[in-house]
């Protein structure tokens, strides 16, 4: 990747003093980096305030009611996992900072989940299906309410950043019941084999 990187690079500047535009590339350059930082504080803002408001519900004893209401769903979807697992309030965090579109705060939760999930597994050096099938929800991720996105697109001055609910939702919907499928597929034939 960071041949391609180098490679982007030269031919840009290749080009810009090529056409005599050299300045307008640094210049460019410049700007680039600044909106990067700003993009990069700004999410850093997001996933602090849902990591703070994730240990205020966990030290007061909400993140085990919502760990509760949302048991039946998991533990359906998760068969293999003991009922009173830290798991299952790990994987249940990391799915709600998904549904509210907060991806960049569900890293950190879905990292702890793993390593909850871990904590189940037989052979260290294999994935259970638990782990597949947590990773393939992960990734999919069903969106609510996309928060991170439509806070970018205000930042950036859209006239209607919250026209894109709807879209991501149905996108994210079918994403998610798709990926889930192949995956229960695959398990089906490997255990036809």
């Amino acid at each position: 990747m960071n041949i391609i990187w180098f490679l982007l690079m030269c031919v840009s500047i290749i080009f810009s003093i090529i056409n005599g535009r050299l300045d307008d590339f640094t210049k460019a350059m410049f700007d680039a980096s600044k909106l990067a930082v700003e993009t990069c504080m700004y999410l850093l803002g997001i996933v602090s305030l849902w990591l703070g408001l994730t240990k205020i519900l966990e030290d007061s004893g909400l993140i085990f009611k919502l760990s509760h209401f949302f048991r039946p769903v998991i533990s359906r979807l998760f068969k293999n996992i003991p009922p009173d697992h830290p798991s299952i309030t790990s994987i249940t965090l990391n799915l709600l900072a998904n549904l509210f579109g907060l991806g960049n705060a569900a890293t950190p939760l879905g990292i702890k989940a793993m390593k909850d999930l871990q904590t189940l597994n037989p052979d260290p050096e294999t994935v259970t299906f638990e782990m597949m099938l947590f990773t393939v929800i992960n990734t999919s991720s069903i969106q609510i309410i996309p928060f991170t996105v439509i806070g970018l697109l205000a930042n950036y001055g859209s006239k209607m950043p919250t026209a894109i609910v709807l879209p991501t939702i149905i996108a994210t919907v079918v994403s998610t019941v798709a990926a889930v499928g192949v995956l229960f597929l695959f398990k089906g034939i490997k255990k036809w084999k």
